[in-house]
């Protein structure tokens, strides 16, 4: 998540098998001696707690975000068909009471009866229908409509009824995009059916039944959630009456709030050297969980050197171009002397840790063991013609992706100009511009990181690399990249029901687009809340999401 997730309309994400997922990202990151599990047992009630983040919100429109720093949002206060349970990336259903293939093109889904949104409407499959339909009209290149590709429509024969259907048979991964950013039921009285809402009339219209509602909505300043008494989903009761999440432009202050006991617990992102300290300190707790995310490049081919687009477009000595920024980047030293170790070196597209991940950027570049080589460089861009230094625009958002971004990107400036190879023009826009900018071409080469929306191997894949105009495929990188093999590669792995081909697929995958160089994978990092010693029950698990109902304090 996507970040992210990534945005785009009509953006391909195939579905994936769980089944067929090695989770050796599921155990979860709770503090020892909490109780993760908010739906066993009654409620209890806790006093107000106050969680701070640098995440930006984009919108709370479903339809018109698909970043971490929206989600966040979204996953509190909307309801899901289907959910991943605490410690757990598997999904079960939410609101539904059942959901299962009814054919091999149709998905079925049950209602729980009495469902109610929290301005008191009726939550029908009516809503429902409504939801995955506006996602799919409106296709804005910020949301999330990629990952409902293969959705062929929506009915909805009685109110508590829903049949998906599909364009290809056998999608392993439906449920689990139901339970994604794409996911999230709006009430058909509140959202306009063909443009973005504004935020403010949502939350004047509450539109809410997730396992909170909002009470405060102050943009990328304030948010003040209350506890929804009447969530029938399969989280339970949230555990505490209010939640107030504070947003921070500066980690350092951040940091120094958890640290005075003015907030409760702080969830993205402090700097690598901030949590190394905050370690040390008494008055908190550090608590890792697993974690997909991802950093790296992307290149646009349109407008990189002697990209498409260019007056001396070339794709070899494009290609070139992007071969030598794989031989000259360091990951190991960005990785220790940026990151403290939080994150390590990212090889391929897929992240370890998943079924199907490989190394295959490790033996194509660099030395051919992870490391960097100039000779290397050299000899790709002399081989190509390319004259030296390449002029390279590189940007990146130095609020978005924590305050070590600046830093990371420094020293990726410094290693691609080792040499004189490259002359890089560094450059950084805050993130809600930044996400404008970047799928409207006006970035050459910029960095991205990424979320997963569930954890499988496919979340890293469609969102990238599914690119068919033909058949209304588009990536969420909008990056002009399409190859004909990896598409197919892509629409047969996500409905493979053998475990083993289907892996072999998702390496191919890998393979093909290394050597195309689409993206430049650099990081893998877990997830990281500092909390003050009386906050327990914090969860942070291979679901990717930080749910604040299970939060208690004192």
């Amino acid at each position: 998540m996507t970040p992210v997730l990534t945005r785009k309309p009509g953006r391909a994400m195939a579905v994936l098998t769980v089944a067929a997922v090695a989770v050796t990202l599921t155990s979860c990151g709770t503090k020892s001696g909490d109780d993760p599990d908010a739906s066993g047992g009654p409620a209890t009630s806790s006093g107000p707690i106050t969680v701070g983040t640098t995440d930006k919100i984009t919108t709370i429109d479903p339809a018109g975000s698909y970043d971490n720093g929206s989600f966040a949002v979204e996953n509190q206060v909307y309801p899901f068909l289907m959910n991943t349970p605490y410690g757990s990336p598997d999904v079960k259903p939410d609101i539904a009471e059942s959901a299962s293939f009814t054919s091999p093109t149709q998905y079925t889904v049950k209602l729980k009866p009495g469902l109610k949104f929290a301005n008191g409407h009726d939550l029908t499959s009516s809503d429902v229908k409504f939801t995955f339909d506006r996602q799919l009209k409106i296709a804005d290149k910020n949301g999330p409509s990629s990952l409902l590709f293969n959705l062929k429509s929506t009915a909805a024969p009685d109110p508590t009824t829903v049949v998906f259907t599909l364009k290809s048979a056998n999608d392993q991964t439906f449920p689990q995009v139901l339970s994604s950013p794409a996911g999230p039921i709006v009430d058909e009285q509140v959202f306009s059916a063909d443009k973005l809402t504004p935020d403010a009339d949502i939350v004047k219209g509450e539109p809410f039944a997730g396992q909170y509602s909002i009470a405060k909505y102050e943009f990328n300043s304030l948010v003040e959630y209350k506890k929804n008494p009447d969530y029938q989903g399969l989280l339970g009761a949230a555990k505490n009456d209010t939640v107030d999440v504070k947003y921070y432009t500066d980690a350092s202050n951040l940091k120094l709030d958890i640290q005075q006991g003015n907030i409760d617990v702080a969830f993205r992102s402090l700097s690598a050297t901030d949590v190394d300290s905050l370690k040390k300190d008494d008055k908190v707790s550090v608590v890792d969980g697993p974690g997909g995310e991802i950093r790296y490049i992307v290149f646009n081919f349109d407008t990189q050197p002697y990209g498409t687009k260019q007056k001396d477009a070339d794709p070899k000595k494009a290609l070139a171009v992007r071969q030598a920024v794989a031989d000259l980047v360091d990951r190991d030293e960005l990785a220790s002397q940026v990151y403290k170790g939080t994150y390590t070196p990212l090889y391929s597209y897929v992240p370890q840790g998943l079924t199907g991940a490989t190394d295959s950027l490790k033996g194509l570049y660099g030395d051919g063991n992870g490391g960097p080589s100039l000779d290397k460089a050299k000899q790709v861009l002399a081989d190509a013609g390319v004259t030296t230094p390449v002029k390279l625009d590189l940007q990146y958002s130095p609020d978005h992706y924590g305050p070590s971004s600046g830093d990371e990107y420094a020293l990726v400036k410094s290693q691609l100009e080792n040499g004189g190879l490259f002359q890089v023009n560094l450059q950084s826009t805050e993130w809600v511009q930044y996400s404008k900018d970047r799928t409207s071409d006006v970035y050459p080469a910029y960095q991205l990181g990424w979320f997963p929306d569930y954890s499988d191997a496919d979340n890293y894949l469609t969102p990238f690399f599914l690119e068919d105009p033909s058949q209304d495929l588009h990536d969420f990188l909008v990056n002009h990249y399409q190859n004909d093999t990896v598409n197919k590669l892509i629409l047969g792995e996500a409905t493979e029901k053998d475990a083993a081909k289907r892996a072999d697929e998702i390496k191919q995958i890998q393979d093909t687009v290394a050597k195309d160089l689409s993206t430049v994978p650099l990081l893998q990092g877990n997830q990281v809340a500092v909390v003050r010693k009386d906050v327990q029950g914090t969860t942070l698990d291979a679901s990717f999401k930080f749910r604040y109902a299970t939060l208690t304090k004192g």
